[in-house]
């Protein structure tokens, strides 16, 4: 309880605080929170731990034949280098410019002797800037591979 004094003595005074305006923010707060929790979610990228995703009941459990065999794309300070199997494919600068155009013949070469092979893994040095990872990206995916999967550089 307060105390004012009035000079006269002290007297008490009955103040009770109003806690009506701080509940009406509290939920105005929660409810903003909460629409835009939903809107993060949204528009997050969903990465598997899987390329070949998750099966449904209905699909067969045997995979193709040709999409054991590994396809990675390195993009290193020095060019690119594509890994098929246990050969390995180096495609140097040219000019301090990743050879693009190489790179795309390769992959069309890669997707006409397995042509239902559409993974393929990008691995790409951390020093490198995000444009050339996007080159790499987008090389592939115009020669039919668009289930790509990114991994941290080799540093070999």
């Amino acid at each position: 309880m307060a105390h004012i004094d009035d000079g006269k003595g002290k007297k008490s005074a009955n103040v009770e605080l109003n806690i009506v305006p701080v509940i009406d923010l509290m939920s105005v707060l929660i409810v903003f929170l909460l629409i835009t929790a939903v809107w993060n979610q949204i528009s997050m990228i969903q990465l598997g731990t899987s390329i070949y995703g998750q099966k449904s009941e209905n699909q067969l459990e045997e995979k193709p034949k040709n999409l054991e065999i590994a396809l990675r794309v390195d993009i290193r300070s020095n060019g690119y280098f594509v890994l098929i199997g246990n050969r390995s494919i180096p495609i140097l600068k040219i000019d301090g410019e990743y050879d693009t155009e190489t790179l795309g013949k390769e992959l069309k070469s890669i997707k006409e002797r397995y042509p239902e092979k559409s993974d393929l893994f990008l691995s790409v040095d951390d020093e490198l800037e995000y444009e050339s990872m996007i080159k790499g990206m987008d090389v592939a995916i115009s020669e039919g591979f668009d289930q790509i999967a990114v991994t941290p550089g080799s540093g070999t």
